[in-house]
């Protein structure tokens, strides 16, 4: 592609399918012509959820933007990472303009949606297209949701034997092989009762929509919405949470939860089987590059699995910095707190990177702080927000990276934002750095929240000062 498309230069593209297989051409014209360029320092961006290659290229472009005048004799090159995942159309992008112009958070599926899931899934437009109908008529009775539930385990589910079908659990038992993930952890929404976890998806959007109604008030020294008339009052806090759940509105977020639990595996597909081998050929063709993964969303997950798939002694990785991961805040922990006979799937990977391993999180996440950690109960699990309320669930044992930071590892270090840019210079060297990136990233509509409000200069600050970069 042509550099102007993204605005830095130089600029390549990897492209890679959902079993982590890399376009040959692109790979090899990047070998070559990073030597060419004389590229010093390489950063290597993967998204998260987007529909296609022209919206990942946009958030590419918007966030490198401000690193050539941040970094002025710095010998810079940059990586854009296309790899098939997808957005539901009713995730708005902040300054991105939206493929739809209002998509309210509700139990239909709009056309965006659906031509996303198609594309996604490819072969399954039947399924697809019942799934449809369902959410569009929303028959009464749990018995539906039963078979609206069926439905979507057909459409996501995996073979055993499929590429990608061992790339979804963030934990494994110290009985395993560290080369293995173990048995598939695959979410109570699979295996549990589809009906009531509807209604808990729902409970679960009427809390955050009301907490984001309660952020917006509070926020408001005059303690009404700005600009606001009279009759125009906000509507109370709390009331929300206090309307009946409407299970289909549920029904739509089961979609969309394993929709991205697909997505979940396949990005560990690719990092693992498709980046991180990248990676090491670079490491032999252009040892003097440094290079410094990115990853937002299940592209954070992508880039920390691209570290098991780097050859043995490759040491040119020498930052890793995750901006709202949506992975398990417990992936990188030796042991768990919750059960000491098991550890992240990723234990130890921290030390692959000749750097620190930065992970960027924000409170006003809702996709990571409120409905993560309710699809990402594993199977057989038989606790409900309701046995512990959902505060507790939110921080403890299903929270994510993108939440609130890696936890559990030992010597973890923490910042906030403008403390992590005070002190650039003196930056953790190594190991797991936590920064509260609250301060920029707020900003964005229900379901998502700010998940996605991640073009900031004061990231890409943060990218530069984990590297080393000047």
């Amino acid at each position: 592609m042509a550099d102007s498309e993204v605005g830095v230069t130089p600029y390549w593209e990897l492209t890679f399918d959902a079993d982590g297989d890399v376009n040959g051409e692109q790979r090899d014209r990047l070998l070559r012509e990073v030597v060419e360029r004389g590229v010093k320092d390489l950063i290597v961006f993967a998204h998260g959820w987007n529909n296609d290659r022209s919206a990942a290229t946009r958030l590419y472009s918007r966030f490198f933007e401000p690193i050539p005048a941040l970094a002025p004799n710095a010998r810079l090159g940059y990586v854009g990472v296309i790899w098939p995942s997808m957005r539901f159309s009713d995730e708005p992008i902040p300054d991105f303009e939206r493929a739809v112009t209002e998509v309210s958070v509700g139990s239909a599926l709009d056309k965006g949606t659906r031509s996303a899931l198609l594309r996604a899934f490819p072969g399954r437009a039947t399924l697809i297209d019942q799934i449809a109908r369902m959410l569009d008529r929303q028959p009464d009775g749990d018995a539906a949701l039963e078979e609206y539930g069926r439905l979507v385990r057909l459409l996501v589910e995996l073979r055993p034997e499929a590429p990608g079908a061992a790339f979804g659990a963030d934990t494994s038992s110290e009985s395993e092989s560290e080369s293995e993930e173990g048995p598939p952890s695959d979410p109570e929404m699979f295996v549990g009762d589809t009906a009531e976890m509807c209604r808990e998806f729902a409970r679960a959007l009427a809390e955050a929509k009301a907490e984001a109604e309660a952020e917006a008030t509070t926020t408001d020294a005059a303690g009404t919405a700005a600009g606001a008339g009279p009759g125009d009052e906000r509507p109370r806090a709390g009331a929300a949470a206090a309307d009946i759940p409407q299970a289909w509105d549920g029904a739509h977020e089961l979609l969309r939860q394993a929709a991205y639990f697909a997505m979940k595996r396949r990005a560990g597909a690719v990092g693992e089987r498709g980046l991180g081998r990248a990676v090491g050929l670079l490491a032999q063709a252009a040892p003097g590059v440094r290079v410094h993964l990115v990853g937002h969303s299940f592209g954070g997950r992508l880039v920390s699995f691209a570290l098991r798939g780097l050859p043995k002694g490759v040491r040119t990785v020498k930052s890793v910095t995750l901006l709202q991961a949506a992975f398990s805040h417990y992936a990188f922990a030796a042991r768990l707190p919750h059960e000491a006979r098991s550890g992240g799937v990723l234990r130890g990977q921290q030390e692959r990177i000749d750097g620190p391993l930065v992970c960027c999180f924000s409170r006003f996440d809702s996709a990571l702080g409120t409905v993560y950690p309710l699809a990402s109960r594993t199977a057989g699990d038989d606790r409900t927000a309701a046995d512990f309320g959902l505060p507790r669930l939110l921080g403890a044992r299903w929270g994510a990276l993108g939440h609130n930071g890696v936890q559990a590892v030992s010597g973890t270090k923490a910042f906030t934002l403008a403390d992590a840019l005070r002190t650039r210079a003196t930056l953790p060297a190594s190991g797991c750095v936590n920064i509260d990136a609250s301060a920029v990233v707020r900003h964005g509509g229900l379901p998502a929240g700010a998940h996605s409000d991640i073009c900031h200069r004061e990231l890409a600050q943060v990218v530069l000062a984990a590297g080393r970069i000047h």
